[in-house]
């Protein structure tokens, strides 16, 4: 005997069927609402003045506690004090964690 499922999704503002799932973020937090081609319609059409003077933010997700990107000069500092502790590390490319973690308390030390 087969089974067959259905999953269908209702619209989260009216309860009529919808056609998509849209994901927004505000205020630091993510959501998800279900929603009609109509209702869809809508609420892009009610984000589009505040989208069209907005800036884009980041370049995707990021982990909770993630570092922000270290910059050139603090890099080339890092790799300074890496080389000056014996610590090998690459010229170029991403300067691995326990790395970093190491060089910041050494400096935070001698402060």
């Amino acid at each position: 005997m087969a089974t067959r499922t259905v999953l269908t999704l209702e619209d989260d503002l009216d309860g009529g069927v919808a056609d998509e799932t849209l994901r927004f973020a505000l205020g630091g937090a993510e959501y998800e609402i279900d929603l009609s081609k109509k209702n869809a319609r809508a609420f892009r059409k009610q984000l589009a003045p505040f989208v069209e003077h907005a800036r884009k933010a980041g370049g995707g997700s990021r982990r909770r506690g993630a570092r922000p990107p270290a910059g050139r000069a603090r890099s080339t500092a890092i790799r300074a004090w890496a080389r000056e502790q014996g610590i090998t590390v690459s010229e170029r490319g991403r300067i691995a964690a326990r790395v970093v973690e190491r060089y910041e308390a050494a400096t935070a030390a001698g402060r």
